[in-house]
């Protein structure tokens, strides 16, 4: 049952940024980033960890959920380290994603060749 939990929400996230594309003049990249700028928000009501408790992975992937881990690293780095954790939390808690995305993004860079554009 967690996988159609996840599927469907996981879906219905990617449903909204597709209807956002189509029907606003928002840019691609505005729209990730206010994905990011909703999971913060939505953590520090405490609202997402009910989500990624519901449909996990269907929470998390997205970048909604990136947004909810770097809420939870900065929360957790300035009970550890104070006013300097506003800094380091975010970085230290995403470490793992960012190192991954750029990895893989240099390995399909070394795979595949873009195409020119007629």
């Amino acid at each position: 049952m967690i996988f159609l939990k996840a599927f469907v929400v996981g879906g219905l996230i990617c449903v909204i940024g597709q209807i956002l594309i189509d029907k606003t003049k928002l840019t691609p990249a505005r729209i990730l980033v206010s994905y990011v700028v909703v999971g913060v928000i939505l953590q520090v009501f405490g609202l997402y960890e009910k989500l990624i408790k519901f449909a996990g992975a269907g929470a998390t992937v997205p970048l909604s959920g990136f947004g909810c881990v770097l809420a939870k690293g900065v929360k957790k780095a300035i009970e550890e380290q104070g006013f300097l954790g506003i800094f380091t939390g975010g970085l230290t808690a995403g470490a793992a994603g960012i190192t991954a995305a750029i990895l893989f993004g240099l390995i399909a860079s070394l795979i595949f060749r873009p195409k020119p554009r007629s």
